[in-house]
C-alpha cells in the first residue's frame, strides 16, 4: 500500500458514513471503519465479494443485478437494500457508486457510500399502509368516492364505483369513460358545471344519471370539493356520489300524484257521491265493498252515464292503496297511435315528436290504482302490452327494452259487450279473463227508478245552492215524467236536465219542460224499423212478453230463462244488448199528491 492510499484510507475512516472502494470489476477493495463496525465484519471478510454476507438474503439477487449493470455501464448508479447490523438487525440503506478515472479516462476504481434510510422506508411503508387502509375504508363505503387531479382527471375510484359500473380502475380512468357512463341527457350539463368549477376552484354538486353495468341508469347526487395544500395550491378534487334514485322516484311520484289530483279536481265529475237506495245499486255497492280491500283486477260494466268511474273511485278509497294516486284514462279519447305512449310512456326519440322522455299513466299510478275507462276501445297491439303488464307486473316504455316493475291495481270499465267483441275478433279473450277477475255490472237508471227521486233532490240541492235559488217542492207531473222516461244517458243525462231546469226556472217548485224529454222519445219512435233489425225486434218482443208473465224474474224454475230455454246469463246479456227494461215489469207504487216536498226540507241532512 503506497503512502497516498494509506492516507486516503485514513481520511475515509474518519467519514461518519458507510464508505467503500471497489476495483473496476466491482469486487471490494476497501471498506471504512464505520462500515466494518456497523456490520461486525473484518476487513479481510469484507474484501472481494465477502461483503455479500451482510446483505439480506431477500435483497441479494436484486442488489447484485443492479450492481453488475452499474459496473457494466461504467456510469454512476445506486439502489436500495437491507444491510445486517452487527447485532443481527437489518436496516434499509441506499447505496450510491461513482466511477473514478485516471487522466486517460480509464476506470481505476469505484467509490461508494451507503446511507441509512430505515426511517424513510418506515415512513413510506406507513404511508402505504395508510393508503391501503384508506382504500379498504373507502371500498367499504356504499357511496361512490373518486379522486381527481387538479385538471379533473380521475386518478382513483373506490370499489363501489367499479362494481356499479362493472369496470376496472384502468378502464375507469380512460378519458372517454365519463361519456360512456353519464346519461346522454345529463352529459353536457355535467360538463359545463365541471368546467366552471375547475376554472374557479370552487366546490359544486349536481344530480346526474349514471349507467349501471346492466345498462340501467340511476340518479346520483354528485358532490365535488377541491383540496389545497399549505400554500393554497389546488392539488386534488374529492368527489362523492350518493344514490338518490328512490328519492327521485318519490319526487316524481308526488309530482305525478299532484298532477293526477289537479286533473281530478279540474275534471267535472257527474256527482261527488253515490246516491240511491235501490236493491240493484246496493248490490253493486256490496260487491264493491267486498273487493275493495283485495288486490283483484276489476271489470266494471254498464251503460254510458251510470257512474262506472265513480264506483272505481269508491273502491280505490276503500283499498289499501287509498293514500296513493288514482289515475284515470279514457281509452276512447286518445288516438290509437298514441295510446301505448299514454299508458306506458316513451323514451326521447322513440318516434317523431318525442323530444324528451315522458312517463306514462302506469308510472303515474305506481303504488295506486289505474282506471282504464272504455277498455273495449284499445287497439289489439296495446291489448297485448296490457295483458303482459297484468301477467308479469312489468312493462317497457315505447322506444325502450328495459322492463319497469309495475305495482298498480287495474280497474277497467266498458259500456261495450266485450263477449260479443271477442266473437268478432275486436277484443282478446285472454285479456278479458284477466280483467274480469271480479266483474261488477252497474244497472242503468231505468232499472232502478226508485233512485230517481233521490237523485233529483240531490241535484236540486247542488245547483240551487250554487245559483242562490230556493226550491222547496217538486212537481208531481215532473216526477212522473222523470220516472217514466227511459234515460238512455242515465244519471249524467238526468243531471244535465236538472241543472238546465234550475238555471231557467225561478219558482220554488221544481219542474221540467216536457218537450226536453218528449222530443227525444218522439225522435226514438219516429225511427223506422229496418229489415236488418226486424229479427231483433221480434226477439225483444218475445223476451218482453215472457218477462211480463214472470213479473221480471230471470232465474229459477219459473223464471224467464227457463221458459225461453237458455241460461240466465245468456238472457241477461240479450236483455242488455236489446236494451230491455226488465224492472218495468215489476209493480212499483206511485205518489198521488200534486207536488212532492224535497226531503231536504223534511229534515233530510
Amino acid at each position: 500500500m503506497n503512502p497516498s492510499d494509506k492516507q486516503l484510507r485514513t481520511m475515509i475512516d474518519t467519514i461518519p458514513a458507510l464508505v467503500w472502494c471497489c476495483f473496476p470489476d466491482g469486487t471490494t477493495q476497501f471498506s471504512n471503519r464505520r462500515w466494518l463496525e456497523y456490520t461486525g465484519l473484518s476487513q479481510d471478510e469484507a474484501l472481494g465479494w465477502g461483503w455479500q454476507r451482510a446483505v439480506h438474503p431477500d435483497d441479494l439477487d436484486n442488489l447484485m443485478q443492479a450492481w453488475r449493470l452499474i459496473v457494466a455501464s461504467g456510469e454512476a448508479g445506486g439502489g436500495e437494500f437491507r444491510l445486517r447490523r452487527f447485532d443481527g438487525e437489518y436496516r434499509w440503506f441506499l447505496f450510491r457508486a461513482e466511477p473514478f478515472r485516471d487522466e486517460h479516462g480509464e476506470l481505476v476504481r469505484w467509490y461508494g457510500i451507503s446511507a441509512d434510510i430505515q426511517d424513510r422506508k418506515q415512513a413510506e411503508e406507513k404511508l402505504r399502509q395508510d393508503e391501503r387502509e384508506f382504500r379498504l375504508i373507502t371500498d367499504a363505503i356504499a357511496q361512490m368516492i373518486a379522486v381527481y387531479d387538479p385538471e379533473g382527471t380521475l386518478i382513483y375510484a373506490n370499489q363501489t364505483v367499479l362494481d356499479y359500473m362493472g369496470l376496472t380502475i384502468d378502464e375507469a380512468i380512460c378519458p372517454d369513460c365519463r361519456a360512456r357512463t353519464v346519461h346522454p341527457d345529463d352529459f353536457e350539463r355535467l360538463r359545463d358545471t365541471r368546467e366552471v368549477a375547475l376554472r374557479r376552484g370552487l366546490p359544486y354538486e349536481i344530480e346526474i344519471r349514471l349507467r349501471r353495468k346492466d345498462g340501467e341508469y340511476r340518479w346520483f347526487l354528485n358532490r365535488c370539493k377541491p383540496f389545497r395544500d399549505a400554500q393554497g395550491r389546488l392539488t386534488r378534487w374529492y368527489s362523492t356520489g350518493t344514490d338518490i334514485e328512490y328519492r327521485k322516484q318519490a319526487e316524481e311520484r308526488v309530482q305525478n300524484e299532484n298532477l293526477a289530483l289537479r286533473e281530478e279536481i279540474d275534471k267535472t265529475s257527474m256527482f261527488e257521491e253515490i246516491v240511491g237506495t235501490s236493491p240493484a245499486l246496493q248490490a253493486v255497492l256490496s260487491r264493491a265493498n267486498k273487493v275493495a280491500p283485495t288486490e283483484s283486477t276489476i271489470l266494471v260494466t254498464g251503460e254510458t252515464g251510470t257512474g262506472k268511474e265513480l264506483i272505481a273511485r269508491a273502491i280505490h278509497k276503500r283499498s289499501r292503496r287509498s293514500s296513493r294516486a288514482f289515475v284515470s284514462v279514457n281509452c276512447a279519447a286518445i288516438p290509437q297511435a298514441l295510446i301505448a305512449s299514454e299508458l306506458f310512456g316513451h323514451e326521447k326519440g322513440a318516434f317523431t315528436g318525442a323530444s324528451q322522455r315522458r312517463i306514462g299513466r302506469f308510472e303515474m299510478a305506481e303504488g295506486g290504482t289505474l282506471f282504464l275507462d272504455e277498455i273495449g276501445e284499445l287497439p289489439c297491439e296495446t291489448q297485448i302490452a296490457l295483458l303482459r303488464v297484468l301477467q308479469e307486473r312489468q312493462f317497457e316504455r315505447v322506444g325502450s327494452n328495459h322492463p319497469i316493475p309495475a305495482d298498480v291495481r287495474v280497474i277497467a270499465a266498458t259500456n261495450r259487450d266485450l263477449e260479443a267483441a271477442i266473437e268478432t275478433g275486436d277484443f282478446r279473450s285472454d285479456l278479458f279473463y284477466r280483467l274480469s277477475v271480479f266483474p261488477i255490472e252497474i244497472p242503468p237508471l231505468r232499472e232502478r227508478p226508485e233512485d230517481i227521486q233521490m237523485l233529483v233532490e240531490y241535484f236540486i240541492d247542488r245547483y240551487a245552492s250554487q245559483s242562490g235559488k230556493k226550491i222547496t217542492n217538486i212537481s208531481k207531473k215532473t216526477m212522473d215524467l222523470l220516472q217514466s222516461y227511459s234515460w238512455p244517458g242515465n244519471v249524467r243525462e238526468l243531471q244535465n236536465v236538472v241543472e238546465r231546469s234550475v238555471i231557467l226556472w225561478d219558482t220554488e217548485t221544481f219542474s221540467v219542460d216536457e218537450s226536453w224529454l218528449r222530443r227525444r222519445m218522439a225522435s226514438e219512435r219516429s225511427v223506422p224499423i229496418q229489415p236488418a233489425i226486424q229479427h231483433r225486434t221480434r226477439e225483444k218482443e218475445q223476451i218482453e212478453a215472457v218477462l211480463a208473465e214472470t213479473r221480471g224474474r230471470i232465474a229459477g224454475p219459473s223464471g224467464a230463462a227457463t221458459r225461453l230455454g237458455m241460461r240466465p246469463s245468456t238472457l241477461e246479456s240479450k236483455i242488455r244488448s236489446l236494451k230491455i227494461d226488465k224492472y218495468r215489469f215489476r209493480d212499483f207504487g206511485r205518489v198521488t199528491s200534486d207536488s212532492l216536498p224535497l226531503r231536504s226540507n223534511r229534515g233530510r241532512t
